[in-house]
């Protein structure tokens, strides 16, 4: 897998943050940047319906990869979330794809508790069921989708960054969306599990040959100067939750894979705030966590990643705070078009990437 030299395909977040007939125009610049794909958040406090916004998306374009990112099975039942991607697909044919996890601020904003790994897993394999089959047992019910997608790779993927979420995705998944940093210390400690869960489960290996596992890796991407990158690391996504806490702890055991150690960050007795680290340890943590500086270096990160990962899918996760979370991620865009998309192909990319229109 590392060194392979192959196309590789890179989607990205687009959240909630306007409305829907912006969020489908905002997808026709994604395409004409060079991007492969959008996921958009399924944030019901928002006001706005992923589901809802990425089928507006869909009619707005002809070849972007479709997907929520990610869903949960707390606050949609399994076979309300296969009716809406089965309803996504007829819309973009062979482009729409589902996300699942256990709930993280959808659940919370509903005053709901995530899903348990149990839980989770089960609906997994009912969304499968009924996406690939049309058909599926859950709760001891025996379910059904008069339409349904035509079976192929790829189409129910879990959201994992902890161990045990790994192992999951590789044990029920069609394929596994992992935040885990670029450094291939900590991918392939990450790998292992996905590895183990597979394993357990009495299925192939996901990176063996001839697998249709599919991996997408979330990559956080931040703009600006060395100087104001560093400021990530050293704020807070919200009160009480350190930036690099988000969106769990699990960042700091692939950085700590990765040979990059962290002291307990806080603002408590005995702890550290995040501002005092010092540049040479930000600066580790920046490289081995995802794209961050100019344009250029970004490009030539992500080229060194696909070199020494082997990438299938990269999933842009622009680097955000609570405030600003949803803002359109409108200079990755312009980015990707004039800098990043070029540094990617030909061959290694499938666009001819053009400015995207500039909208206000």
């Amino acid at each position: 897998m590392p060194g392979e030299s192959r196309a590789f395909e890179v989607a990205l977040r687009v959240p909630l943050g306007a409305p829907l007939p912006e969020l489908a125009a905002f997808a026709q610049d994604v395409e004409r940047a060079g991007l492969d794909g959008i996921g958009v958040p399924d944030h019901h406090h928002t006001g706005r319906d992923a589901f809802m916004a990425l089928g507006a998306m869909a009619m707005s374009n002809g070849s972007l990869r479709l997907f929520p990112a990610t869903s949960n099975v707390v606050t949609r039942h399994p076979i309300v979330l296969a009716a809406l991607t089965a309803s996504l697909e007829e819309l973009a044919p062979g482009r729409a794809e589902l996300t699942v996890a256990p709930g993280f601020l959808s659940v919370e904003k509903a005053g709901e508790a995530r899903a348990t790994r149990a839980v989770l897993a089960d609906a997994v394999r009912t969304l499968r069921g009924l996406l690939h089959e049309g058909r599926a047992t859950h709760g001891g019910q025996e379910l059904e989708l008069f339409h349904h997608p035509s079976s192929r790779p790829g189409l129910v993927h879990v959201l994992a960054s902890g161990p045990r979420l790994l192992e999951l995705a590789g044990a029920v998944g069609d394929g596994v969306l992992m935040l885990v940093g670029l450094h291939p210390d900590g991918v392939e400690a990450a790998r292992a599990h996905v590895r183990a869960g597979a394993a357990a489960a009495g299925r192939p290996d996901p990176y063996g040959p001839g697998s249709t596992f599919v991996e997408t890796l979330i990559v956080p991407i931040g703009l600006g100067t060395q100087e104001e990158v560093r400021q990530w690391p050293r704020s807070w996504f919200r009160a009480g939750q350190p930036w690099l806490h988000y969106p769990s702890r699990s960042n700091l055991r692939w950085l700590q894979a990765a040979g990059v150690e962290l002291p307990e960050l806080g603002l408590d007795a005995g702890t550290t705030d995040p501002a005092t680290l010092p540049d040479e340890l930000v600066d580790r943590v920046l490289d081995a966590y995802g794209l961050f500086g100019p344009a250029s270096r970004c490009a030539d990160r992500l080229l060194r990643a696909r070199e020494e990962l082997g990438l299938q899918r990269v999933f842009l996760f622009p680097a955000h705070a609570w405030t600003g979370s949803y803002d359109l991620p409108r200079d990755i865009v312009e980015a990707w078009a004039g800098t990043i998309g070029p540094a990617l192909s030909p061959p290694d990319h499938r666009h001819t990437p053009t400015p995207p229109t500039q909208r206000r």
